[in-house]
């Protein structure tokens, strides 16, 4: 499995991501479209989504990215393995969701999970983070009643800010007070393997929508 290797950050605020992404035709995407939706976004190299998807062929999945060598070779990998039920999509989410969402099945969005952000230290910079209250707004529009949200970060001060976005929505509810101890999705991505033999912490946070 050859891996691409490409810029660690991308500013989603450059000229060059402003257009919105066209969304395919999920008829010829998946196999069963009508199948509940787990939406992962800023998937980076997909290898979560490609275990997850092989795990739960009950479940479609989608990987959103922004840096689109990244996607391209998780669309590789999924033809690889011969799965029906995953596709990834080089986007940005800032001006892509809505156009996506609006495309898929109705009612399918069940599950969301948006793990290891880029953290845009500098004050400056933290506009380019991705989880804004415009994305919490339209994952509030178009997740299912009953749905999750997963996030995790390895950075406190930006899995705060994640967990603070979402509290502060009416549609959103934590699911407890502390930060989960284990990951309930149970594949892990690279960034927290990596992190946790380290011996380092990940902050990790479920909501429902409501």
């Amino acid at each position: 499995m050859s891996v691409v290797r490409v810029r660690e950050h991308v500013n989603p605020l450059s000229k060059k991501y402003q257009t919105p992404v066209s969304p395919p035709d999920w008829q010829t995407v998946y196999a069963q479209p009508d199948q509940p939706l787990h939406l992962d976004i800023g998937c980076g190299k997909g290898r979560f989504l490609l275990t997850l998807a092989q795990v739960q062929p009950d479940w479609n999945f989608l990987g959103l990215e922004i840096r689109e060598p990244l996607v391209d070779q998780a669309n590789n990998w999924r033809t690889e393995a011969g799965l029906n039920n995953l596709h990834y999509l080089f986007c940005n989410v800032n001006n892509s969701l809505r156009p996506i969402l609006t495309s898929v099945p109705p009612n399918t969005l069940q599950r969301v999970s948006i793990q290891f952000p880029d953290p845009w230290f500098k004050r400056k910079q933290q506009k380019r983070r991705v989880v804004q209250p415009e994305l919490v707004t339209e994952l509030a529009e178009f997740l299912v009643s009953g749905g999750t949200v997963f996030l995790q970060s390895d950075v406190l001060e930006v899995a705060e800010e994640m967990r603070d976005r979402f509290d502060q929505h009416s549609a959103f509810q934590r699911q407890q007070h502390d930060w989960l101890a284990v990951n309930p999705l149970t594949v892990p991505t690279e960034r927290e393997t990596s992190t946790l033999e380290r011996g380092e912490p990940v902050y990790r946070v479920v909501f429902d929508r409501v």
